[in-house]
């Protein structure tokens, strides 16, 4: 298959070249990654291990607590039901949330050491 497109401008038809594996080591052991791979974990790990608990606790009323999960709350309406959609709701809050700090401090961080990577071409 041929195309009639001409090469993207300033590539001069060759391709850069590829990071060497030196190259991904120093990006690895530079302070720069250290704050980006830390940023990341500071906000993952908590809500991951919270996130659990949360659901942890409610398999654990659901075998456990049947009365307290079977209470109505208003109509045919009860606890199980609530706490059940509510572990949809966390879900897209939690996604939300990593979506807005991701945005906000991960990327600006990732897209400059790729700046600087792709510079030292």
């Amino acid at each position: 298959m041929t195309t009639e497109a001409a090469p993207p401008p300033g590539s001069a038809g060759t391709s850069p070249a590829a990071p060497t594996a030196d190259d991904y080591t120093s990006v690895q052991q530079s302070a720069e990654f250290a704050e980006l791979r830390g940023s990341y974990r500071s906000f993952a790990f908590p809500l991951t291990v919270a996130f659990i608990a949360w659901y942890l606790l409610y398999v654990l009323l659901s075998n456990y607590a049947g009365g307290f999960m079977g209470t109505k709350l208003f109509g045919n309406i009860n606890v199980a039901l609530v706490l059940g959609l509510a572990q949809f709701a966390t879900t897209f809050l939690i996604a939300w949330l990593y979506a807005r700090h991701a945005a906000a401090q991960l990327d600006p961080k990732a897209e400059a050491i790729k700046a600087r990577m792709e510079a030292a071409e």
